[in-house]
């Protein structure tokens, strides 16, 4: 469960920066359109950002179905469960 939290707020921080808003303004479940008013091409920036941060890979045809925090987080948490060899 730590790990969650860590991935968890630190997903918060990236999506807050790129958002234009205060940490503590997002929670697992916001939504990042309906709430943040996310555009794609912030969404990308959010993308690139967790890939970095974690040295994953996030597919093209995942990235529509993170439409909330704990979306992401469940997403990053699949990636780093996978062996090195499967990303």
């Amino acid at each position: 469960m730590g790990l969650t939290k860590s991935i968890e707020k630190n997903i918060i921080s990236i999506i807050a920066e790129v958002a234009g808003v205060e940490d503590d303004e997002i929670n697992s479940g916001t939504k990042l359109v309906e709430d943040l008013e996310i555009d794609s091409i912030k969404a990308i920036e959010i993308v690139v950002a967790i890939e970095k941060k974690y040295n994953i890979r996030i597919r093209d045809e995942d990235v529509p179905k993170i439409t909330t925090v704990t979306q992401a987080v469940e997403v990053v948490n699949a990636l780093l469960d996978q062996p090195a060899g499967d990303v």
